[in-house]
């Protein structure tokens, strides 16, 4: 019997539109057909490039669920996601930011029947950070798509950013999933079935999108139940300033090798496994 294609759920914030058209052709491709967008602009965001973004959506065949305004407090995204799962009703959810994009071993539906079959309500993603072959946050052509501007994959959230890199990218309609989609309470996925999340975030524009979110969240002005954002954001912002604006796509820590969205990474699961069960919150020091 066949399983149902799972709903996307997706808050999503002033991308470019070439981003979001890749985003839903990736998804499409890969099987989705229910899409609920939730858009929310904070205050800097003009009209113009809301209603842009907004209409690009809808040339994409997609009704936005709703359009929100204002702060983007930490528990904006986790309130409205919340809100989408509600509307979307019963079956499995996909959960994937713009930026992210989730690549499996096998098609979307045998992962589903896979997890129904073993009893799992939750299925695993790993980060997998795309950057420039020079290591700089520059922009796209989307004739030239994603693979050619960022062709380097690698391990940068969590052992640069010290941020957590395990996702949840399908969970069951009444499985509860915490802020930024990192971990499902309660549930655990199956170590040996990671899905790779290749994450275009390292773009033209993020490093003014950092300085933003540092300064809201150190004035008050957006909320925060712990510094781990700010923390983050300060540490790319740190390591850039000392590599003359770039990613150092050197440092063996990192990993970084060529990949591409249309196969997982050489030793992919074992990679992901040895990543995904041994990450630990880091511990700060007064030398952080």
């Amino acid at each position: 019997m066949l399983s149902t294609p799972p709903a996307l759920i997706a808050v999503v914030g002033p991308v470019e539109p070439p981003l979001l058209a890749a985003w839903v052709r990736h998804y499409r491709w890969l099987g989705v057909e229910r899409f609920l967008i939730g858009f929310h602009f904070p205050d800097h965001v003009p009209d113009i490039r809301r209603h842009e973004l907004q209409g690009a959506v809808r040339e994409l065949g997609i009704i936005p669920t709703g359009t929100s305004t204002g702060p983007w407090h930490e528990h904006t995204n986790t309130q409205l996601r919340d809100a989408l799962r509600h509307r979307a009703g019963h079956g499995w959810h996909l959960l994937a930011d713009a930026d992210e994009f989730q690549q499996y071993p096998v098609p979307l539906a045998d992962v589903i029947a896979q997890a129904d079959k073993s009893g799992h309500r939750v299925v695993g993603g790993l980060m997998l950070d795309r950057v420039a072959a020079s290591g700089r946050l520059t922009g796209w052509r989307s004739e030239g798509g994603l693979d050619l501007a960022y062709p380097l994959g690698g391990h940068l959230t969590h052992r640069l950013l010290h941020g957590d890199p395990r996702k949840i990218v399908l969970a069951r309609h009444d499985v509860a999933v915490a802020s930024g989609n990192h971990r499902a309470p309660g549930y655990r996925p199956d170590a040996d079935r990671i899905c790779a999340v290749h994450h275009f975030k390292w773009r033209a524009g993020v490093l003014d999108d950092l300085r933003r979110r540092v300064q809201h969240f150190s004035s008050g002005t957006w909320e925060e139940r712990t510094p781990a954002v700010r923390d983050e954001a300060g540490r790319l912002l740190a390591h850039v300033g000392r590599h003359g604006g770039a990613i150092n796509i050197s440092d063996p820590r990192f990993a970084f090798r060529r990949v591409k969205l249309d196969r997982l990474p050489f030793g992919w699961p074992a990679e992901a496994r040895g990543i995904f069960t041994t990450w630990r919150p880091y511990a700060h020091t007064n030398q952080d």
